[in-house]
């Protein structure tokens, strides 16, 4: 009997744990389905892409750009493309008028506000965007990269 609720214990806190991760993964805490972008600064995000054998999206943009935040509001909450980015990619946002960004805009040659960008396990660009994009746009948009 003892052996049977140690056994259980163990199962109950794996499958809490396992819960935890997998809602965390792929909702914010409102519930809703969105692009999970990370907080990590650029330079330790290819190696988490090698670690993780998954490709970057880089959502590259300015406080004041208004297709940005609309990006942002829209594209990045729509729960197809949310659902696709979060399982494929390491998703990161950085602002290229601020500390790292600005070099990273001079590095990938940002010529317009939103860029988006796919980069490779060793941060080469495969694919990029200028502009606005839907939630179907921003699929295709992948799919062609990963086509590559």
């Amino acid at each position: 009997m003892k052996n049977f609720k140690i056994n259980s214990c163990i199962i109950l806190f794996i499958v809490s744990v396992f819960s935890v991760f997998t809602v965390t993964a792929q909702e914010k805490p409102s519930g809703k389905m969105e692009i999970i972008f990370s907080t990590k600064d650029f330079t330790h995000v290819p190696a988490i892409a090698k670690a993780q054998h998954k490709k970057v999206f880089v959502d590259a943009y300015a406080k004041w750009c208004a297709p940005c935040k609309e990006l942002q509001k829209t594209t990045f909450k729509d729960p197809k493309a949310a659902a696709y980015f979060n399982k494929n990619f390491i998703n990161i946002s950085i602002d290229v008028e601020k500390g790292e960004g600005v070099k990273l805009a001079k590095t990938w040659k940002i010529e317009g506000l939103p860029t988006l960008l796919i980069l490779d396990e060793n941060g080469s660009i495969m694919a990029n965007h200028i502009g606005y994009v839907d939630g179907t746009g921003l699929l295709e948009f992948a799919k062609e990269a990963y086509g590559k």
